[in-house]
């Protein structure tokens, strides 16, 4: 049976635990049988209507934390597009065949984003489990019956503990995160004047809650020349920030005083052995000459930058690669390559966030970026970056973070 012969509604009714599908503001959509079997309501009664207002928290009980455990989780889903799986949850019901009455439930319960074509978040899928039964079979005890409650101090408790603490664990994981994305963008060079049209991006994965080491760097040369590097670091958070800064202003400099990229990058390479954290971080740079109509380039274990043709053709340069920065026990002359270049073409340098994927061979990542540059070949660089990220990228989010230059030639 292919995807397109599966009928997903009638999976969706038939689940055997309750999906609710809400909108960003906490209003019931839609929602599976199993749901309103637990909900004790129809579908009629429910869709609509918030649903805090109508599952409020039981008032007659000072300590409960269901709404505020929920709102918190439902926000989280929201405000940052993650998947959040709460701890187990006391959570009363109402009856309704009794008003004001209470009855001691307990949920499992998982929120997880809903994405449109754009990768903008719709929905939150708000799936939830009566786990009461198992809770009381659990309290059992030589033939004694515990009731939920005095269970509380057992497991209840402790999975409240642990909740807090993953809340401490996320908020310290998106400070480090906030911290190093502002740290990375200060230290990433803002686009000068170059007399040739250029474009940069730099775009974080989205779900992760550790910003990488990418990086690009643009320097001008004398006479009608620029240099042009991107690079990877190794590793994640601050840490890589930090090493990022130090080996992009490095290869910098190195370009404004060898004469060429081989030579910048075997500069870098030693400098890399000595900062920690730096080794086997990756770069790739090239020295562009439009009065010669030459590219100088040197690979120290990048994915090769793109040559896109005016016919849409596309060569890979990767002529010069050699091993990562500070890989080799001893120094050695990294290689360097020259290759012309006609007016109207395009130079696209990138991380490796662009194309790989996990489970698959870097040369599909890599005929996926062909193809989209000859259907965008007549596009200015400014319009050929975005298409290449809204290409390239999954709809869900990257799992790597992606640097990428574009200068028309």
């Amino acid at each position: 049976m292919t995807r397109a012969e599966i009928d997903f509604g009638a999976v969706f009714r038939h689940l055997p635990v309750g999906v609710a599908l809400l909108s960003t503001d906490m209003v019931y959509l839609d929602m599976n049988p199993s749901y309103e079997r637990m909900a004790g309501r129809p579908k009629a009664e429910l869709i609509g209507h918030n649903i805090f207002d109508l599952f409020p928290d039981n008032p007659g009980d000072p300590d409960a934390d269901g709404t505020r455990n929920l709102t918190a989780s439902l926000r989280h889903v929201v405000e940052t597009g993650e998947r959040d799986t709460m701890g187990l949850q006391r959570y009363d019901v109402e009856r309704t065949d009794r008003p004001g009455v209470y009855e001691e439930r307990y949920w499992s319960i998982v929120n997880l984003p809903v994405y449109g074509p754009g990768r903008e978040l719709l929905y939150v899928m708000h799936r939830v489990e009566e786990v009461t039964a198992f809770i009381r079979t659990r309290g059992l005890r030589s033939g004694d019956y515990r009731t939920p409650r005095d269970l509380e101090g057992e497991l209840y408790m402790r999975a409240r503990e642990l909740q807090e603490v993953n809340e401490k664990l996320r908020q310290a994981h998106a400070r480090e995160r906030e911290v190093a994305l502002t740290l990375q963008a200060a230290m990433l060079p803002a686009l000068r004047p170059t007399g040739h049209h250029v474009a940069v991006r730099y775009q974080p994965s989205l779900g992760g809650l550790q910003v990488c080491g990418d990086w690009y760097d643009l320097v001008d040369l004398p006479g009608d020349r620029i240099a042009v590097a991107v690079g990877d670091v190794v590793g994640h958070g601050l840490p890589a920030a930090g090493v990022m800064g130090q080996l992009r202003s490095a290869l910098s400099a190195a370009c404004r005083v060898t004469d060429g990229p081989a030579a910048a990058l075997e500069v870098v390479g030693l400098y890399a052995r000595s900062v920690e954290g730096a080794e086997c971080s990756t770069a790739v740079s090239a020295f562009l000459d439009w009065t010669a109509r030459t590219i100088t380039y040197s690979n120290a274990g990048h994915p090769p930058a793109a040559l896109l043709h005016p016919d849409g053709t596309v060569d890979f340069l990767d002529q010069a690669t050699d091993p990562p920065l500070g890989a080799r026990p001893e120094h050695v002359a990294r290689p360097q390559a020259t290759v012309p270049f006609t007016p109207g073409s395009t130079l696209v340098l990138y991380t490796d966030g662009l194309v790989e994927r996990r489970k698959e061979d870097i040369d599909i990542g890599l005929t996926r970026l062909a193809r989209a540059l000859d259907h965008h070949r007549h596009r200015a660089p400014e319009q050929l970056a975005d298409a290449l990220l809204q290409d390239l990228l999954p709809p869900t989010g990257a799992e790597d973070d992606t640097a990428l230059v574009a200068i028309a030639l």
